[in-house]
């Protein structure tokens, strides 16, 4: 792929083409019985003709045949405050997380308990307005609220950097963050990390600085393989492979697997006659996550669609089939550790 296509493609968020979508070979739910706690979903309007808000993602839940019971909401800048203070604007988004789980607790659209925990946004360099912010996230989410959000992204190469990232490198080690992560923990509540994958020192970094800390390594370390990564996926391998091993040894960190098709680039879904398979993205993505259960450990990995800014490759129940595929020589125990008790205790779900 040439350059053009990798600033208008890759590490960006796309309208699935619905099209494209129902030409997805049928597939029957694996394990159709086993609990799963999707713990990265976002609902938002961000294209207005084809919004992803409850209903829609209510219908992907009963299409898959899985037993999705619960979802983590996390933060993507959707439908924000429209003034007050600028820090105090992302609680918007907790108030509208908020009446998406009423209305999937009437029952009347799923069983599941979506949204039943919040990953709000928070800039943790902002000193003593981080309390405020903190304060007033947990007001208004009827007790979901369950941490932060901050994103750290960020590379010398501006393609991959993308327009959702940090102000500047190093954001992690930087001492306002510092303090910021302080409050948070405080308070118990959660960090999720989000990164590219060569910022993993960084994460490591925090998380030895802040043993205390309930830090949440989201996307897999979001593996890149684009632009001035492409054709280097050994290299690039080898060097997450590296790092994430190191970050095992910190115990306060967990890992979201999942979340990796918009910047590992190994399949092009422009191109492509239909979506993949479970087993196809499998394949794909199995470099990336069987490591992750090696290093981890069931106990500290749990499953993440990234619905629906994956959804531009391939059904909700194809994720989850990819996963019990991965998972497939695991134990009883360790499965329901992955796919829904990492989740419960990290996120601190209620029964």
């Amino acid at each position: 792929m040439d350059g053009r296509q990798d600033e208008t493609i890759w590490g960006g968020v796309h309208a699935p083409d619905e099209d494209f979508l129902a030409r997805a070979r049928p597939e029957a739910p694996l394990e159709p019985d086993l609990p799963i706690v999707d713990t990265h979903l976002h609902l938002w309007r961000l294209f207005p003709d084809r919004p992803y808000l409850l209903p829609e993602h209510a219908a992907d839940i009963a299409a898959s045949g899985h037993n999705v019971t619960g979802s983590v909401y996390v933060e993507c800048g959707a439908f924000y405050r429209a003034g007050g203070p600028e820090h105090l604007r992302p609680v918007g988004e907790t108030e509208f997380a908020v009446g998406q789980a009423a209305m999937a607790a009437s029952g009347r659209l799923t069983r599941a308990k979506v949204a039943q925990a919040i990953v709000g946004h928070v800039d943790l360099t902002l000193g003593d307005r981080v309390e405020e912010a903190l304060a007033a996230h947990l007001e208004a989410a009827n007790g979901r609220f369950r941490g932060v959000r901050d994103r750290a992204k960020w590379d010398a190469d501006p393609v991959v950097k993308g327009k959702w990232s940090a102000d500047a490198p190093h954001r992690f080690v930087d001492p306002r963050f510092a303090e910021g992560l302080r409050r948070l923990t405080r308070l118990g509540l959660s960090f999720d990390a989000s990164i590219y994958h060569p910022q993993l020192p960084d994460v490591t970094a925090m998380a030895r600085a802040h043993p205390e800390a309930n830090i949440v390594l989201i996307h897999t370390a979001s593996p890149v393989g684009h632009a001035s990564y492409a054709g280097r996926e050994r290299e690039n391998l080898a060097d997450w492979t590296r790092w994430m091993k190191e970050l095992s040894t910190c115990p306060n960190v967990s890992v979201k697997l999942g979340g990796i098709l918009m910047n590992l680039a190994n399949w092009d879904f422009t191109t492509a006659e239909r979506p993949l398979t479970s087993e196809e993205l499998a394949d794909l993505w199995r470099p990336y996550l069987e490591p992750c259960l090696e290093m981890f450990g069931a106990a500290r990995c749990m499953v993440s669609s990234n619905f629906p800014v994956d959804r531009v490759g391939f059904p909700y129940g194809t994720v989850w089939n990819m996963f019990k595929r991965i998972a497939a020589g695991c134990s009883e125990e360790e499965k329901r550790l992955i796919f829904s008790g990492t989740a419960e205790r990290v996120y601190r779900l209620a029964g």
